[in-house]
């Protein structure tokens, strides 16, 4: 695998919702023709800023698309549920504890939280986006923190053979001796 092809296959993967850093930072340890073809700290730069991208993009293109589809019908019965689904969900977070609040939903990498997420639920809820973008730093920081710890793990066999976080993460991967 050539640099710009392990560039693009990183960027594919973080680009992808629902998937993103938590996609992308085990790809980028446990793919060796990634590893070799940009080194390990080249490759979690690429995810970290990547997925920074990923939710100040969302952020800044909310405003124009929301308008637009707003003028439809079906986008009001089909989608924007959703939308109110995850305001629902942040708004707690966010009045509690601020735009920390939000960098923690970011932040932690599970299902139905991250980057796209936090952007559609800061947009949402109005914040500033100064305070936005502060708080999809510090969660992607801490996102990518806790997988590379999660990686790290895996890869010096701290994490047992027959673990869920081992089947998840290294399929046929056998752990080291």
């Amino acid at each position: 695998m050539g640099l710009l092809s392990a560039i693009a296959f990183l960027v594919f993967f973080t680009l992808l919702p629902g998937l993103e850093a938590r996609a992308s930072v085990p790809l980028a340890f446990f793919h060796r023709d990634i590893r070799a073809a940009l080194g390990l700290p080249l490759a979690l730069g690429i995810c970290f800023v990547c997925n920074l991208l990923v939710g100040l993009a969302t952020y800044w293109i909310m405003g124009p698309v929301v308008q637009v589809l707003r003028r439809w019908a079906w986008f009001d019965v089909k989608v924007w549920p959703s939308f109110e689904r995850t305001r629902q969900k942040l708004h707690p977070h966010v009045e509690k504890y601020g735009e920390m609040g939000l960098a923690l939903f970011i932040g932690v990498p599970l299902p139905g939280t991250g980057a796209y997420t936090g952007a559609f639920g800061a947009f949402l809820m109005g914040m500033d986006k100064r305070k936005f973008m502060l708080a999809n730093l510090l969660g992607v920081l801490i996102a990518c923190t806790a997988l590379i710890v999660i990686c790290l793990m895996l890869d010096q066999g701290v994490v047992a053979e027959d673990s869920l976080v081992r089947k998840l993460f290294l399929k046929g991967v056998p752990a080291h001796e």
